[in-house]
């Protein structure tokens, strides 16, 4: 059967049980197929229903679309961001730091909150000096895509960082109630490897993002749909070293590439 030969119609209802980044491939065949990749009918079925009332300011669905998945959008009186991933469509969130649970957060001679432009949200937590290194935040999976393999990522800088050679972190991620898994980091990228013990041999090291942060992932979760809880913590109590220049932005749950 020669597809190009459906009316636009047809086409435009086959596209949308597909992907964004396989309709945008599939736009390519023909005219036919490239008009009705960039229908609202196609678009609509992309765009999570709780957001659909955002069109009004757009030219289109597809506007909207690609607009959430390049611009995180601030949500919960700032203290999380919305994004859509661009290939997939599934959901993406930020927890801000101020929705986090950080030991000590709150006392001033250890945690200090201040404002980076660079940063989505209006407070970032700069360490000032802890040996109790511990952050952590348990989300409902009801927000989020499901049938969708996730990973949590931490997201922060490390500016004139110190305290974190000696022990490495261990960053955990699971289904409260259900599996989870635990693995040592090393946090800190800036550190020479002779600095370094050898129980930080062969440990990942985060990464710069093109927002020019720094992320490193925490772990990974499938999310069936159902009404799940998901723990996320990062801990480092072991050092007796006080530990400091560490910038926390939030932490991201997004779809994982695999």
């Amino acid at each position: 059967m020669d597809l190009q030969a459906l009316p636009e119609g047809c086409i435009a209802n086959i596209l949308s049980l597909t992907t964004p980044l396989d309709a945008g491939r599939l736009s390519l065949i023909s005219r036919t197929f490239c008009s009705a990749a960039q229908s609202d009918f196609v678009w609509e079925r992309f765009l999570p229903s709780e957001f659909s009332s955002l069109i009004a300011a757009y030219p289109s669905k597809k506007a909207l679309y690609l607009h959430l998945s390049d611009h995180p959008l601030l949500i919960d009186h700032g203290r999380k961001s919305f994004q859509l991933d661009k290939r997939t469509g599934k959901k993406c969130y930020m927890i801000a730091a101020r929705d986090l649970t950080i030991i000590w957060g709150s006392t001033p001679q250890y945690w200090d909150w201040i404002t980076l432009p660079e940063s989505r949200f209006r407070e970032v937590a700069k360490l000032l000096a802890v040996c109790w290194f511990e952050i952590r935040r348990n989300i409902s999976t009801i927000i989020l895509s499901p049938g969708t393999q996730y990973a949590a990522f931490l997201v922060y800088k490390m500016i004139d960082a110190h305290g974190f050679h000696l022990e490495p972190a261990e960053l955990t991620v699971g289904i409260v109630g259900g599996i989870s898994s635990t693995k040592s980091v090393c946090l800190d990228p800036n550190i020479e490897e002779r600095r370094l013990g050898p129980n930080f041999q062969g440990l990942e090291r985060p990464k710069e993002r093109s927002d020019g942060w720094l992320e490193i992932e925490m772990g990974d979760f499938f999310n069936l749909g159902l009404e799940d809880e998901v723990e996320m913590r990062v801990i480092e109590i072991d050092s007796k070293w006080w530990k400091h220049g560490f910038f926390l932005q939030g932490i991201e749950v997004r779809p994982k590439i695999v």
